[in-house]
Parts: C-alpha cells; structure tokens; sequence
C-alpha cells in the first residue's frame, strides 16, 4: 500500500480505509476520494470482482473477509450483490473494472480528489 504511506498512520489504519472503500464501491458503484487512495482502492475492487467471477465458496469467503457493513446495505447484501449482480455484469471482461476520474485539487488541504467507479 505505497500510496497511502503517512507517518503516524498504521497498516491496521490503511487496511481499515481500504476495506470500507471496497465495500462503499460495492454499495454505491462509486466513490469521491483522494487520488492516492483511489489507485490503491482500485486494486483491491478489480481483486474481489475477480473472486466473485471464480463463484467458489471459498472465493466467496475471501470476499466475506473484506466487506464491511456499510451505511445503506449489510455485509451479506452486499455479497449478494457482487456474486448475483456484478458477476453477470463482469462475466466476459477481463480486468479493467473500474476507472478513475480526476476532479482537481480540494479547497482545503490541495490534494487531488478523484471519482472511483465501476465501470
């Protein structure tokens, strides 16, 4: 996890950021971010669409192990999702699920934002 390398920050912390990201993508189709952290997100998404391809119970575990409940759907909703909805949707594309929008600098602090979604 290059990208978010900070000191102070744990890898506790970034596995922490990085789960809650992969599981609001899921939920939501997208997300607005940092840039850095969106690169490193993106990794992970691409990751768990590709186990949901498999439709394994063990990929289906694995995937159990990173989402998180979120504000607007449970951990098991969004299983569901990924293994009925997304699996169809992704069946015959080979990578490159999601892409990055940039959006420009936030007023406050300058660092780029950017949009993740699913593509």
């Amino acid at each position: 996890m290059s990208y978010i390398n900070k000191d102070g920050k744990t890898s506790a912390w970034r596995k922490m950021v990085i789960r809650q990201q992969v599981s609001e993508v899921i939920a939501n189709n997208q997300i607005v971010t940092t840039l850095t952290k969106a690169k490193e997100t993106k990794r992970h998404v691409d990751k768990i669409i590709t186990l949901a391809k498999k439709n394994t119970l063990a990929s289906r575990r694995d995937a159990a192990a990173i989402l998180l409940d979120t504000s607007i759907s449970t951990k098991d909703q969004l299983l569901k999702k990924l293994f009925n909805d997304l699996q169809k949707k992704y069946k015959t594309r080979n990578g490159g699920y999601t892409r990055i929008l940039k959006l420009g600098k936030r007023k406050g602090d300058n660092v780029e934002e950017a949009i993740l979604q699913l593509v």
